[in-house]
């Protein structure tokens, strides 16, 4: 019998089989697993067992997908679902990818056990031995590589029925957002309708309500006036009766306001001892805010006032500060708001005399005038009917109706809608009763509104021409600015 020594099988071997690739190691019972890489290499991949397989992590996001099913809006839903799908596609490329790198192994499997088949008939004794256990070992990888190629499927199938799920889940849930998109414009667009509606009903209510007020008030217009009517034919003796009576009264009322004061001036120059004097003139009205004081004279000798230098002053109740009133130089002066509480003086100087004059005491406020501007301060703007009798100096031929507004920041003149003339309150700004212009100065006041621009406004009433004086005045100190007349803020001492 012929003996194989280990130098003839080695020789063998390298003479008969053919060379095995370097690469191919079996440091392991089990067959490694290979990925494909880049530039299409074979690549070893090394198993984790910490590392969560995709399976797992998919069916786990699955399960919270729809435990939170419920709670979760539509929008965030239909996202999940996409997110899951997005999962479930790169499932489905690593399968395929799987499935490739399987192929390959399977191929190189066939070579090697191809490679140890033919070894196995040129080889004995301990090396054949040796060649049968690697061709053992071959073939139950290839087994494990049939059963990891069969769990494979498997999973590429239940990867595909998730996807499959998912694909349709995220088709729902877009189907369920398109129509919630629409329900929910629906209920936008009835809700703007129901709106238009109740505008245009709200519309058609306030004028149907301005209508019947309109109709309301000219009917009620035309019930009083019938029934004042009616009651001046049943009774318009009494009527006539009562405003006869009425000015009879007043005119009485003057009468002995007069006498009063003639007789409080007499008393007065009893006091000093100037009864046997000859006076001249006298100061004739009531010294009241609303009124006006003129010089009479009460002897044939007095001189032509035209011919004597008038000027009236303002002095304080107890004589001790005296102020020149600028441009109060007529014969009429119609007391305003800043001379109540305070004495008028007036001097007049002819050529050889000097006389002076004074009331017999302050000037009184006019009933009624305090709460009357109170209430206009609580508005924004008060206007007043004036007509312009001088501008700039000049005369105004035009007597039409003009407005003041009086505003908490600024005095404005207008002319229906054209602005004459507007400015806010300044330290040029000057306000105060005309000082002079016969019976009619107790109706008018000087406005300057800037140097260089001024006017004389007659108003419809005493009252309301001193209303205006003290509103303008009060706004006007509540942005500390001191209104009044030329000249009125240089007091003169006694």
């Amino acid at each position: 019998m012929t003996r194989v020594s280990r130098d003839f099988g080695d020789t063998m071997q390298n003479e008969a089989v053919p060379a095995v690739s370097s690469d191919v190691t079996f440091a392991t019972s089990r067959f490694p697993s290979y990925k494909i890489g880049a530039n299409n290499q074979i690549m070893e991949t090394k198993d984790d067992p910490k590392v969560v397989s995709m399976k797992e992590v998919v069916a786990r996001e699955t399960a919270q997908l729809l435990e939170q099913q419920n709670r979760l809006s539509v929008r965030d839903l239909a996202n999940k679902f996409e997110k899951g799908l997005a999962a479930a596609a790169k499932l489905s490329e690593e399968a395929r990818l799987r499935e490739a790198a399987s192929l390959e192994k399977h191929v190189l499997l066939k070579k090697l056990r191809d490679a140890l088949e033919s070894l196995r008939g040129r080889v004995a004794g301990r090396n054949q031995d040796d060649v049968e256990e690697a061709i053992a070992m071959v073939e139950a990888l290839a087994v494990q590589l049939t059963q990891r190629e069969g769990e494979l499927i498997q999973e590429k199938s239940e990867v595909k029925k998730l996807a499959n799920f998912l694909k349709q889940a995220s088709e729902d849930a877009k189907k369920l957002v398109d129509e919630e998109r629409a329900f929910a414009r629906a209920e936008i667009d009835n809700a703007r309708a129901a709106v238009q509606r109740v505008e245009e009903a709200l519309k058609e209510h306030e004028r149907m309500s301005q209508a019947s007020g309109k109709q309301d008030l000219e009917q009620l217009k035309k019930e009083v006036q019938e029934a004042r009517r009616i009651k001046m034919l049943h009774q318009p003796s009494k009527v006539m009766d009562m405003e006869h009576e009425l000015q009879a009264l007043r005119a009485q009322l003057a009468e002995k306001t007069r006498h009063y004061l003639r007789l409080q001036k007499e008393l007065a120059r009893t006091k000093k001892g100037e009864e046997n004097v000859p006076h001249f003139y006298e100061l004739e009205g009531n010294e009241i805010l609303g009124s006006y004081l003129q010089i009479q004279p009460c002897s044939d000798n007095a001189p032509d006032l035209s011919k004597c230098s008038i000027q009236w002053y303002r002095v304080s109740s107890d004589g001790a500060k005296k102020e020149l009133i600028s441009g109060a130089t007529k014969s009429v002066y119609a007391p305003e708001p800043f001379d109540v509480g305070r004495l008028l003086q007036v001097d007049i100087i002819s050529e050889s005399q000097h006389i002076m004059l004074s009331t017999t005491g302050p000037i009184d406020p006019a009933a009624g005038l305090g709460t009357y501007v109170e209430a206009l301060v609580r508005k924004h703007d008060t206007e007043f009917n004036v007509v312009v009798t001088q501008m700039n100096g000049s005369n105004h031929p035009a007597e039409s109706i003009h407005v003041l507004h009086v505003g908490k920041m600024r005095v404005k003149l207008c002319k229906g809608k054209t602005t004459i003339a507007k400015e806010y309150y300044s330290s040029s700004m000057q306000l105060c009763g005309v000082r002079g212009g016969g019976n009619a100065a107790a109706q008018a006041l000087f406005w300057q509104p800037k140097p260089g621009h001024s006017f004389v406004l007659a108003f419809e009433s005493e009252r309301e021409r001193n209303a205006s004086i003290m509103l303008a005045r009060r706004f006007a100190f509540d942005c500390n600015i001191m209104l009044a007349g030329p000249d009125d803020r240089a007091p003169l001492g006694t």
